[in-house]
């Protein structure tokens, strides 16, 4: 089934949703862009993979005010997979309170379960070097 221009507007909202509800402390809502059952993978920042939304929300919770004021997504990109599956690749600038930002790559595997769209996979990584270095 080919990825439709509505499919490619509800996916990029998805992937712009999760700052909006992480800025706004809506954790209990992560399951409007996450399924149940997502693996999260924060091993790049040297944390343990995520399993399941509640999960998730327990991490966003237990950071507390180490978590960036400003979630923002840009450049997202989406490529049709064979078995009807969404690849996402996005970029992520994190603004924290005091002034520090920092960015971030999203892969993210986007797949259509009965409440529509939602990311079952995301793997987070850092970008601290120029140049893909």
């Amino acid at each position: 089934m080919a990825l439709t221009c509505e499919d490619r507007f509800v996916i990029t909202e998805l992937i712009a949703m999760h700052g909006h509800l992480c800025d706004s402390g809506e954790l209990d809502r992560l399951d409007e862009v996450f399924t149940a059952d997502v693996v999260y993978d924060v091993t790049d920042f040297g944390q343990d993979v995520l399993r399941g939304v509640a999960a998730c929300a327990d991490a966003g919770r237990a950071l507390g005010d180490r978590n960036p004021v400003g979630h923002h997504v840009t450049n997202i990109v989406l490529s049709e997979q064979a078995d009807g599956r969404v690849h996402a690749r996005s970029k992520g600038i994190g603004i924290y309170a005091d002034g520090r930002s920092g960015s971030l790559t999203y892969e993210d595997t986007v797949v259509r379960v009965d409440q529509g769209w939602r990311i079952t996979h995301r793997k987070v990584l850092a970008r601290r070097a120029p140049l893909g270095k």
